[in-house]
């Protein structure tokens, strides 16, 4: 009886960590899959040990492996230039990209393609990479925005107008591109992650790059208002 008790125990646990999983945004289901994995090998490794079917040894190796996986996150964040060194090392396989933050999202402008990716950083669908979503779902988040933040509300529908360029918004009001204005809290840390600068950077890398951004990025050439004025705002920040 304990051993049916035990094991219907484990069955349940088992079924909510799953459904838990399936609850992540996509991206991170892989992740969510293999820490289960791991946790159910230590559990059945435990067990066996318990029940003298498996060596201690194995058992130890077992729960070292699982320490070590979920101790990785903690071991980055202890040492910050290993995090800094791999930002360097993904920049420059993706490219120069400019970061605009606001309060519920977090965008990318790629340079040299122009596309604009972003993740979602608060609210109902925190963790979600806007490509993962669906047409319905970012028009829930849009909605969503609009009654939190006129920022985050800006920025998304830059997004949906470049991925749906035939027309994505609901009957809502479409976020006012067209009288698009930005806060003037930014930082130089902000401002440098607008143009997609680093912290060495020169005044002459500050108006290469917002020259460059601003072509693309000009309202007079079919370009984004709420972006073009955050470009211009970090180059004034940046440069007074």
């Amino acid at each position: 009886m304990p051993k049916l008790i035990l094991l219907v125990a484990i069955a349940l646990t088992l079924f909510i960590l799953i459904k838990r999983v399936q609850a992540m945004p996509p991206h991170k289901r892989r992740g969510g899959y293999g820490q289960l994995m791991l946790g159910g090998a230590a559990v059945a490794a435990l067990l066996l040990t318990l029940s003298g079917k498996m060596h201690w040894v194995g058992a130890a190796l077992t729960g070292l492996l699982v320490v070590l996986r979920q101790s990785l996150p903690l071991l980055i964040r202890a040492f910050p230039f290993l995090h800094q060194w791999w930002q360097r090392q993904q920049s420059s396989t993706t490219g120069q990209q400019s970061e605009v933050n606001s309060t519920i999202l977090r965008m990318k402008l790629d340079h040299s393609s122009g596309e604009l990716s972003g993740e979602v950083i608060s609210g109902p669908f925190k963790g979600w990479l806007l490509y993962e979503m669906t047409h319905d779902q970012l028009l829930s988040l849009l909605d969503y925005c609009r009654s939190e933040d006129e920022d985050s509300t800006q920025l998304l529908t830059s997004y949906l107008e470049q991925r749906f360029p035939d027309g994505v918004t609901n009957d809502s009001d479409n976020g006012g591109q067209g009288g698009a204005s930005v806060d003037s809290s930014m930082n130089r840390h902000e401002a440098l992650a607008v143009l997609g600068l680093g912290d060495d950077a020169s005044e002459q890398d500050i108006l290469q790059a917002h020259r460059s951004l601003i072509q693309k990025l000009h309202p007079d050439r079919g370009g984004n208002h709420y972006l073009a004025a955050k470009i211009n705002e970090a180059k004034d920040f940046l440069i007074h």
